[in-house]
């Protein structure tokens, strides 16, 4: 299965959209469980968004993936990082995490010859 990644974040994006619509209460709520996550602490934002894609790997969450994977290119993250990153993911998460793996590798993949495209745009 090849997934369109940079198609993920927008598709469900829309979708989320509604469901903030639809639950606002609820959605508002997760944005601020979200923002208070995020905010850099002791661990940096690109570092959390690692943590994130890989917590996403091993829960087999595709939509993670590409959210994540496309935050984490955003914050900087170099091969290298993700990487090592994936290679906790499949250390926590053994065999399926390793598929889950070549996905968020192809996701990145994705969203960084997506950026280049538009740098040179």
């Amino acid at each position: 299965m090849i997934n369109d990644w940079l198609e993920i974040t927008k598709s469900v994006g829309a979708s989320l959209k509604d469901l903030r619509g639809g639950a606002p209460e609820v959605m508002k709520g997760f944005g601020a469980i979200a923002e208070g996550a995020l905010k850099a602490k002791a661990l940096d934002v690109k570092t959390k968004e690692l943590i994130a894609l890989a917590i996403g790997v091993a829960v087999r969450c595709d939509d993670c993936i590409a959210f994540h994977a496309k935050a984490a290119v955003a914050q900087g993250a170099t091969d290298e990082e993700i990487f090592e990153t994936l290679g906790m993911a499949i250390y926590m998460g053994a065999g399926p995490s390793v598929m889950y793996a070549a996905h968020a590798v192809e996701a990145a993949r994705q969203f960084k010859n997506d950026a280049a495209e538009k740098a040179r745009a």
